[in-house]
């Protein structure tokens, strides 16, 4: 086999991988990338339905879950949105914002991988596919990395690997093992940005209302967020879902308003005065979708004309709509999640330069560390900004 010898070695050719690549390029270093699948930027290429949430515009430290929540402090300071819009605008890529800051890709997310593939082609990297790792090893000298298409040996070596998010992708817990193999902690994994899964009543009273879609907020463990909801065949998901998913584990208590931004009992109390005749089910179902509105009350809500309701039941009502106790059993788990929460203890990790404190040269960055953000570019924008970190010292 022949050595290939390089000044950085980076281990995986997804968003952070990328970046960090041809940031060091650029700086003069040579270059090696190298990644077990068959294409690169495989879920940047997936993601935001094919036309990928590249940043969002509002990104905070605030909008990333970790044990040590000032790590991605400097990091997102130094590279921050902008940055990478300015990227995307040299090379001519028509963008939009679809709410909340949130930028998605005009035409494709195949127009992101290419940028990044382009800028590391100016920057002299080499980036090789179909390029699994084999055994890593560390000597006076550097790293020595035994691959399906060569030794490589380096100087600096940075694990992009990724999480245990979408299997289906080519992902694997290679990086985890990587940093038990240096000496590093592993914080406990689990799917994030994922799809609730219901049993029981609540699974048996929602199962044929697969496809109903409905503002609402969705409150956990004092965290909300307000935004769609999509029942499915096997539970819920959409964006609220997918957002209080990452702070809800099993035995948490969930709640649904599902009429947010309203007063559920003022709302009640007006219809009873202006539509006394009417059918609970008939008013619901002017602010709720149809069937979801009759389900409520066969099961949970009066099913009879309005007037007919006295106070005390318009409260129950209410805090009922605006309040729904919800019972999940689990998760669909890494099969569909976004992103995994947990990975490598970054207490041993510097946050200016990704560099492991415990073995010089060796640096963590993207989702194979414990730092996770919300659903909306946010974890992209983390790849940018830790790529661009370690790319600035490898």
């Amino acid at each position: 086999m022949s050595v290939i010898r390089c000044d950085v070695l980076v281990i995986g050719a997804g968003a952070a991988g990328l970046m960090c690549a041809m940031t060091a390029g650029r700086r003069g270093r040579l270059v090696q990338v190298i990644d077990h699948a068959n294409k690169v930027g495989k879920k940047i290429l997936m993601s935001g339905g094919g036309r990928c949430n590249f940043t969002n515009t509002g990104t905070t430290a605030a909008n990333f879950l970790s044990a040590n929540p000032h790590f991605c402090k400097s990091a997102l300071a130094r590279y921050t949105p902008w940055h990478f819009i300015e990227m995307v605008e040299r090379h001519g890529i028509a963008y939009h914002e679809k709410e909340l800051g949130q930028l998605f890709c005009d035409i494709s997310s195949k127009q992101i991988v290419k940028m990044l593939v382009d800028e590391c082609q100016a920057a002299g990297v080499h980036i090789r596919t179909d390029c699994g790792v084999q055994k890593v090893e560390r000597g006076a000298d550097g790293f020595h990395v035994h691959t399906a298409q060569g030794h490589f040996h380096a100087a600096s070596l940075v694990v992009a690997t990724g999480g245990l998010s979408i299997p289906s992708m080519g992902a694997t817990g290679f990086g985890y093992e990587l940093a038990r193999q240096f000496g590093h902690e592993v914080l406990p994994t689990r799917a994030g940005l994922v799809p609730l899964t219901l049993s029981g009543k609540h699974q048996e009273r929602f199962n044929d209302l697969s496809g109903v879609a409905l503002p609402i907020t969705a409150r956990c463990n004092e965290v909300e967020f307000r935004n769609s909801m999509l029942i499915t065949h096997r539970g819920i998901s959409g964006p609220a879902i997918l957002q209080i998913s990452s702070f809800w584990q099993p035995g948490d208590e969930l709640r649904l308003d599902l009429l947010p931004g309203q007063d559920a009992l003022e709302w009640l109390r007006r219809m009873k005065a202006e539509r006394g005749a009417a059918e609970l089910r008939t008013v619901l179902s002017e602010v709720l979708p149809r069937r979801l509105a009759l389900r409520l009350c066969e099961h949970w809500l009066p099913d009879r004309l309005v007037r007919q309701i006295d106070e005390p039941q318009l409260r129950q009502a209410a805090e009922l709509l605006q309040n729904f106790p919800l019972v999940a059993s689990g998760t669909e788990g890494y099969r569909t999640a976004e992103v995994t929460l947990g990975g490598v203890d970054t207490r041993k990790v510097s946050s200016s330069t990704f560099e492991s404190q415990l073995v010089p040269g060796l640096h963590f960055i993207g989702e194979v560390l414990d730092v996770t953000g919300w659903l909306g570019g946010y974890n992209f924008q983390w790849a940018w900004a830790c790529g661009h970190a370690a790319g600035s010292v490898a």
